[in-house]
Parts: C-alpha cells; sequence; structure tokens
C-alpha cells in the first residue's frame, strides 16, 4: 500500500516513446509499505520503492514483468526494497533527492557535463526536482549557476533559497539575450531538462567545448505535430560541443 506517489513530467511522453500497450495504468512510482507477502524478500511491514503506477493497492510478483515498466533499455526498474533512512527523514525523499531525480542530476551532471571550478553552468527546468539539484551540486563543485524557470516567484526561490548565482524568467523575454547577461562569460556547461527554444537560446550563448547533458524535452510533450528548430549543426561545430542524452 503506497505511502507516497511520484508525479513526474516523463510520465507524459513515455508511453508514447516506447510502445506501451494503451489503455494503461498511469506510470509512477511509489514508496509502498508490504501489507502481505510470499516472499522472503519483501516482509510484511518492510517498504519498496515500486514502479507499479497510480495504484491504491498493487498485487506484485517481483520477478514478473508489467505493463508500466516498459521494454528494453527503456524498462523501469523493478520492485526493490525501501532504503533504510534515520529516523525523522521522509521516506518521500526516496522518490526525489534521494532517487530517481536525485541519481538524474548528480550523474547527468558530474558524469557528462563534468563542470570545473569556475565554469559557468546553466540548468533549465531549474526549479524542478531534478533542476534544482543540478544546481545545488555544481554550486558545491565551485561553478557559477544559472537557472532558468518560469515566474518571478520560481526565479526568487532559485536565488534566495537555494544559492543560485542568477536567475532567468524565461517568461519575460529573450532567453537567448537573459542568458547572455546572467553568464557574461558565456556557458560552459548546459543540463537542459527541456528543449525547444529555451535551450536553443542557451546554446548560442555556449563556451569552446561546452558539454549539454540532455535530460528531458518538456516544452515539446504536448506536441501534438512536429515543430521545426534552427539547426544546431553550425554552432556544434564551431564551438566543438558535446552534446549526449540519457535515461
Amino acid at each position: 500500500k503506497p505511502e507516497f506517489w511520484s508525479v513526474d513530467p516523463y510520465a507524459r511522453i513515455y508511453p508514447i516513446s516506447f510502445g506501451y500497450k494503451m489503455p494503461m495504468t498511469m506510470l509512477g512510482s511509489q514508496v509502498a509499505q508490504v501489507l502481505e507477502s510470499k516472499n522472503a524478500k519483501f516482509p510484511a511491514g518492510s517498504h519498496v520503492v515500486a514502479y507499479t503506477g497510480w495504484r491504491d493497492v498493487a498485487v506484485v510478483d517481483p520477478d514478473a514483468i508489467y505493463d508500466t515498466y516498459g521494454k528494453g533499455h527503456s524498462a523501469l526498474p523493478k520492485v526493490a526494497p525501501a532504503f533504510k533512512l534515520p529516523e525523522g527523514v521522509s521516506r518521500s525523499l526516496l522518490l526525489g533527492t534521494l532517487g530517481m531525480p536525485g541519481n538524474t542530476a548528480y550523474f547527468g551532471l558530474l558524469e557528462l557535463c563534468n563542470p570545473k571550478k569556475g565554469e559557468t553552468v546553466v540548468v533549465s527546468g531549474a526549479a524542478g526536482a531534478v533542476g534544482t539539484l543540478v544546481g545545488q551540486i555544481a554550486k558545491l563543485k565551485g561553478c557559477r549557476v544559472v537557472g532558468i524557470a518560469g515566474g518571478e516567484e520560481k526565479c526568487q526561490h532559485l536565488v534566495n533559497e537555494l544559492g543560485f548565482d542568477a536567475a532567468v524568467d524565461y517568461k519575460k523575454g529573450n532567453v537567448k539575450t537573459a542568458v547572455r547577461r546572467a553568464a557574461p562569460k558565456g556557458v560552459d556547461c548546459y543540463f537542459d531538462n527541456v528543449g525547444g527554444d529555451i535551450s536553443n537560446g542557451v546554446i548560442m550563448n555556449m563556451n569552446m567545448y561546452g558539454r549539454i547533458a540532455v535530460c528531458g524535452a518538456i516544452t515539446g510533450y504536448n506536441d501534438t505535430k512536429p515543430v521545426l528548430y534552427p539547426a544546431l549543426q553550425p554552432i556544434m561545430v564551431a564551438f566543438q560541443l558535446k552534446m549526449e542524452g540519457f535515461l
């Protein structure tokens, strides 16, 4: 029985991209308590992290494959025991900082972007579960951090509470110009959660040998027809940029 559910942007695009059968249970992970068990690895009263979708109660065979997992390299994880947390720490963090969003931020930034002390890191979707962590990790690495978010309240949160050096409100105008002002020395690393025009504006400000980690493309998840964007190949070649996507 779940204690916490996740509501993640990927749930909108995963079924379309990876061939899930419709109709289906809505995707999502959960931290749940085992009510009854016939498996010694998951005794009654223990807690698990499971991608069983949005269900009030789930009956699960830990070794089975369900339609909410997906197929092949895109498959979501099977049921796993929940990590034991210190007393007073909410198990909801297993779906956030200590779970998939935390791993995404940590490995996406450090392994793909490989930021160096003194470099400038820009992250889009900066007020989200992944973006907030990317910015804070980059600060720990000694970088200048610029976050892109929608609305003054989110931007103030990034700067005043999370320690970002600057924030760009993409709803206020030209992102390319705003990023140039916030990152006058150019952008060395870009953690991309959104794609679209916002990302084009950032990439046009990249420095030589810049690195781009593509985590998501939220701006296009609701598109019903193809959208054309300017070609990136000229700036990719001219500035010898590295762009890599990851799951």
